[in-house]
């Protein structure tokens, strides 16, 4: 049952177990957040500790900008792609323990917020590298980094457009009770992003600049994209994903 919001109610416990309750690894209630705390604790309850340490290890990237001699047409693109994604994660951190109506919608505001300004940083970043393109008359999208970027650029765009649609207008989609089966997909995807992140931020130290210039190590960034994935996955509900 849906409130009147598009926010859907708490599903009734199994076995006086609420099923949202229960993470894709652990014990259930591992990952909730708790009645009595509040939501800035869903950052690093579970297993977010870990993914808090692989994400910021990822912002070296910016020790390795600061280090070299800043360009104006190109330093803020690795800048504001990684604060982008710093963003992206946290506002996954923030939603996933979320389980009873008032939460989700506090958490859903957040992640909405997090996330908006996460999108407002990667179009930046993608701005400033096409701007610099078009000034040095370089070539557009033909490095496997240039071409997962651009990949990851469209998917997100259709994953922020989808999300704020299904949760604020339901009524494109024909009601709650459409946009709602429309989440766990928006979910999903949201989880493959994250993925398409990393690939795309592993493949830019593979570029001639960086090797020439930056020195972004490549097993700095697999590691900082593990540790994010281990602390972020485990705290996955299974419910959520429409798995019973």
């Amino acid at each position: 049952m849906a409130s009147a919001t598009g926010i859907p109610e708490q599903d009734p416990a199994l076995d006086g177990r609420n099923p949202e309750e229960e993470p894709l690894l652990g014990r259930p209630g591992d990952a909730s957040q708790k009645e009595d705390k509040g939501i800035q604790f869903n950052f690093i309850i579970g297993t977010a500790v870990i993914a808090q340490a692989g994400i910021w290890i990822a912002t070296t990237i910016w020790a390795g900008i600061f280090s070299s001699k800043l360009i104006p047409l190109f330093s803020p693109h690795p800048l504001l792609n990684s604060a982008g994604v710093l963003l992206t994660t946290q506002a996954i951190l923030v939603l996933q323990p979320t389980h009873t109506p008032q939460q989700k919608k506090q958490g859903t505001t957040i992640h909405a917020l997090l996330n908006g300004t996460a999108l407002l940083s990667l179009l930046a970043g993608l701005i400033i590298i096409e701007y610099n393109k078009f000034d040095h008359e370089g070539d557009h999208f033909v490095s496997p980094h240039a071409i997962l970027g651009l990949i990851t650029y469209i998917l997100l765009i259709i994953q922020a457009l989808v999300g704020i649609t299904q949760y604020y207008i339901p009524a494109l989609y024909g009601g709650v009770e459409n946009a709602k089966a429309v989440w766990k997909y928006h979910r999903m995807s949201g989880y493959l992003l994250l993925v398409m992140f990393f690939a795309t931020i592993a493949a830019a130290t593979q570029t001639d600049f960086n090797k020439s210039t930056l020195h972004i190590q490549l097993w700095a960034v697999v590691v900082a994209a593990l540790l994010t994935l281990v602390g972020v996955l485990p705290r996955i509900k299974k419910q959520k994903l429409g798995f019973s």
